[in-house]
């Protein structure tokens, strides 16, 4: 599984916009600087983030845009699904149910689960309130 940068900025975002919450709505093109990415790929970024209700959007001069809920609300899993869709490493691990008529017989589908199990065990027990703390711990100095 490869996170695509979608993915990957989608989780700097919104680490941004935590990290800088001050009360007052965080500008696009702020994070753009802060982060040297393109503002028009956050603002695609930032419209998945808005219309799924992670993000709260604020117009006029001085909008932008604040959490909807608390970081420790938001697990890296959650922000991932959301843009790369499914996690899963093969298809028949995508839904609830597994529908594969070769799953009785098949001898790597529990391979696939054990890798499904390690990444949802890793992304869905990691916060934006953890980023933030390892952040603060490396100093602040230090890039997202």
């Amino acid at each position: 599984m490869k996170i695509s940068t979608k993915g990957r900025y989608a989780v700097r975002l919104m680490l941004d916009i935590a990290l800088n919450d001050s009360g007052e709505p965080v500008r696009i093109k702020d994070v753009a600087k802060r982060q040297d990415i393109s503002d028009k790929y956050l603002e695609q970024i930032i419209s998945i983030l808005n219309k799924a209700g992670f993000v709260k959007s604020v117009r006029g001069p001085q909008g932008g845009y604040l959490l909807v809920r608390k970081p420790e609300e938001y697990t890296i899993g959650m922000i991932l699904r959301l843009t790369e869709g499914s996690l899963a490493p093969v298809s028949c691990l995508e839904y609830e149910v597994n529908d594969c008529p070769r799953q009785d017989q098949c001898v790597t589908l529990e391979v696939w689960k054990r890798i499904d199990d390690a990444v949802k065990g890793v992304v869905d027990n990691i916060t934006l309130a953890d980023l933030i703390e390892w952040h603060h711990q490396k100093g602040d100095y230090y890039s997202i």
